[in-house]
């Protein structure tokens, strides 16, 4: 890897301020209430210097929402090295965005604002690219796991249904789940006291509806997670409570 130089390194690290700043306004103001004129006072520089890194606002918060994406699927990718069969490794792709959302609320709730902003289409060539880049990678981590569940025997799909739609299907319940959980009256009428154990439960029956083996009552999955957190995820496991 190249050294930066120093003036590199300096650009370098007032992207991530402008990146950081943005993020908490974000937050704290929300969409409407992110401006890059508050961006440029909080970090006591120009605005002009603020456009040198990002051309429009849409740009920057597809910075954000790339950089979001990105700590995701470091993780998931690092699940899908589980030695296990391909449910089990599913189940790491589980666990893995289970600690992105425990170790990274931030993001999370960056992300649940991003996602109902209308903003790629007015980002840069370049950021838009990025995004696809790394769309495509989370994406490759899920479905090739679900492509070798195929390829080793345990799952079968049958024609008209796709590989995807069950990509599909857990990425729905995953965020679903998120935006109802932030609703406590919801919860209570639920009955939901522990929405992070429920999900899991839901998951593993929406693999048992497709009949990829081992089924929930053939597996012990709880102990393949546990195996998952020790093998894969020792340092964040330790961190958090997971």
């Amino acid at each position: 890897m190249a050294t930066l130089s120093r003036k590199q390194r300096e650009i370098r690290d007032r992207e991530r301020l402008i990146l950081d700043v943005a993020r908490r306004l974000l937050l704290d103001k929300g969409y409407l209430g992110l401006s890059m004129d508050r961006i440029a006072a909080e970090i006591e520089y120009s605005k002009g210097t603020v456009y040198q890194h990002f051309r429009c606002k849409e740009d920057l918060l597809t910075a954000l929402a790339i950089q979001t994406k990105l700590k995701r699927v470091e993780l998931f990718e690092r699940a899908v090295t589980f030695d296990g069969r391909p449910r089990e490794r599913m189940t790491a792709i589980g666990a893995a965005d289970e600690i992105f959302a425990r170790r990274y609320p931030d993001y999370i709730a960056t992300e649940e604002v991003l996602y109902v902003q209308s903003i790629a289409c007015k980002a840069s060539e370049s950021n838009q690219e990025a995004m696809q880049a790394v769309d495509g990678r989370c994406v490759a981590a899920v479905c090739g796991t679900i492509k070798g569940g195929i390829e080793a025997g345990d799952l079968e799909i049958p024609p008209p249904r796709q590989a995807s739609e069950i990509a599909f299907g857990i990425w729905g319940m995953t965020f679903g789940s998120r935006i109802v959980g932030k609703t406590p009256t919801c919860m209570d009428q639920l009955g939901i006291t522990d929405a992070t154990t429920s999900l899991r439960r839901m998951q593993q029956a929406y693999l048992d509806g497709w009949n990829w083996r081992p089924l929930s009552h053939e597996w012990d999955y709880d102990s393949t997670r546990d195996r998952i957190l020790g093998e894969v995820f020792a340092d964040e496991r330790a961190a958090i409570t997971v």
